[in-house]
């Protein structure tokens, strides 16, 4: 099971520049759909690779759905030369993205991001405007059916404006 608040906590703490999409934003802006796991679009910058390694680091990362004793590497280099990341580790699920369809990388994402506060937390995670569009261009049968709740709940949203 993820642990979403020391996962958060751990990367806030840590001043990983990340934004949180995919499920867990849809349950921060009220959906009901349950997620097992934390994804994240991170910032590819050298020094929040660095970060976002370190961060992570204690928590032993391993390509989640690797056969046992592949081996992986945990470091600058290995972020470096991937992009896309799925993950599990002693505190839970984390699927790491450099861009996501729909949306693009960190910095073309952050002018659709809210700022929330999540287990005492602050970080920054996809509007819901946003959230709707990239999940539209993904095209994935789960996220075709996320949409209508997504959707009724920014309706609800501006009604109550």
């Amino acid at each position: 099971m993820t642990d979403f608040r020391t996962l958060l906590s751990v990367l806030v703490r840590a001043q990983v520049e990340f934004i949180v999409v995919g499920g867990a934003a849809a349950v921060a802006h009220g959906s009901a759909r349950l997620t097992q796991d934390l994804d994240i679009v991170y910032r590819r910058t050298p020094k929040n690779i660095s970060r976002l390694v370190r961060a992570l680091s204690p928590f032993k990362p391993y390509l989640r759905g690797a056969p046992p004793g592949l081996p992986f590497a945990w470091d600058e280099q290995t972020l470096q030369r991937g992009l896309n990341f799925t993950l599990t580790t002693q505190i839970g699920d984390i699927d790491l993205f450099s861009e996501i369809t729909g949306g693009g990388d960190y910095d073309r994402l952050l002018p659709g991001t809210i700022r929330i506060d999540v287990f005492g937390n602050s970080c920054l995670c996809l509007g819901l405007p946003q959230l709707i569009m990239v999940k539209r261009a993904s095209g994935r049968p789960r996220d075709l059916e996320a949409i209508a709740e997504l959707e009724a709940i920014l309706e609800e949203r501006r009604h109550n404006s």
